[in-house]
């Protein structure tokens, strides 16, 4: 944080709000640039608490000045011909290798014409052209959905990359997203992109079980190595959590029930943490709360 040092804040017994409005107070809108990086965006998933603020939110900080970027994976069951969803070749063309394999990377890109706001799907047909989001017929969570996400954050990273955006926040939304904390402070940490680029974590009530044994195995890549991985030893949905937060700047809590144990680790890691506020949801001053956390980082 600019202006208001922690040191100084921490010799007073000062509330979450008379901190952020200290620190606004010294510096300023700071954030500028502001990444998207979802599970769910309605209207090209069904409605639910993630989807919908992956709708509104963007919308709402772009109306608040702020730049935006917003991506989901092109899961198979969106319809591209209702959504008009289009290639952009310029930014397609990647290869991203996990596990020894190389998969070609895709970008499309469609427009939510009421909100002017343009999302970008990250592509691949091994990975995402099921018809079905994380779980079979038979409501199995897929075998590879660990290396989905591997994909889906590298897949991101690599696309503003492309792009030449630099982001300000990143802002982490769903169990999908949360393996790209750690390769952006590990594995592009000195891409001048993301040189100054701050990760905002939402945790929800979407946490898988678990994951295939070798899971930690696969995330390895450039500077990320076992020995930062060591929580995912125990391949569950709740330590890919905890390693998400590990590596991020903020944390939101994105809905009501969230499981304890992520709640108990995040209040106790000393990251600035937004509560969750069911009023605000329901009258969307959520956003604004969620506009004044990105500026007090």
């Amino acid at each position: 944080p600019i202006g208001v040092k922690d040191n100084e804040i921490s010799k007073k017994n000062l509330t979450f709000v008379e901190i952020l409005s200290l620190k606004l107070s010294s510096m300023g809108n700071s954030v500028k640039r502001v990444l998207f990086v979802n599970s769910e965006i309605t209207p090209y998933l069904p409605e639910s608490e993630i989807a919908n603020i992956g709708r509104y939110l963007p919308q709402g900080i772009q109306e608040r000045k702020k730049e935006i970027r917003s991506f989901m994976p092109r899961y198979g069951c969106i319809n591209e011909r209702k959504n008009q969803l289009h290639e952009v070749i310029r930014l397609s063309g990647m290869n991203i290798v996990i596990n020894d394999v190389d998969r070609p990377l895709v970008i499309k890109v469609a427009s939510i014409s009421s909100a002017r706001m343009q999302v970008y799907f990250i592509d691949n047909e091994d990975y995402f052209h099921r018809k079905s989001v994380y779980c079979d017929e038979k409501g199995e969570f897929f075998k590879d959905n660990g290396e989905r996400a591997i994909f889906f954050a590298r897949g991101v990273l690599e696309t503003v990359k492309k792009l030449r955006w630099a982001p300000d926040i990143i802002h982490c939304q769903g169990w999908i997203s949360q393996i790209l904390p750690i390769y952006l402070k590990k594995a592009y940490i000195d891409d001048p992109i993301f040189s100054n680029s701050k990760v905002v974590l939402s945790v929800y009530d979407d946490t898988p079980a678990t994951f295939p044994e070798d899971f930690k195995d696969r995330i390895a890549f450039g500077a990320v190595t076992g020995k930062d991985l060591e929580k995912l030893s125990e391949p569950t949905g709740i330590n890919l959590a905890k390693m998400a937060a590990d590596y991020s700047d903020g944390i939101i809590l994105g809905s009501a029930n969230v499981d304890e144990e992520i709640v108990r680790y995040c209040t106790e890691s000393g990251l600035p943490v937004l509560p969750y506020k069911a009023e605000s949801m329901e009258d969307g001053s959520y956003i604004e709360d969620y506009n004044s956390f990105y500026d007090s980082l």
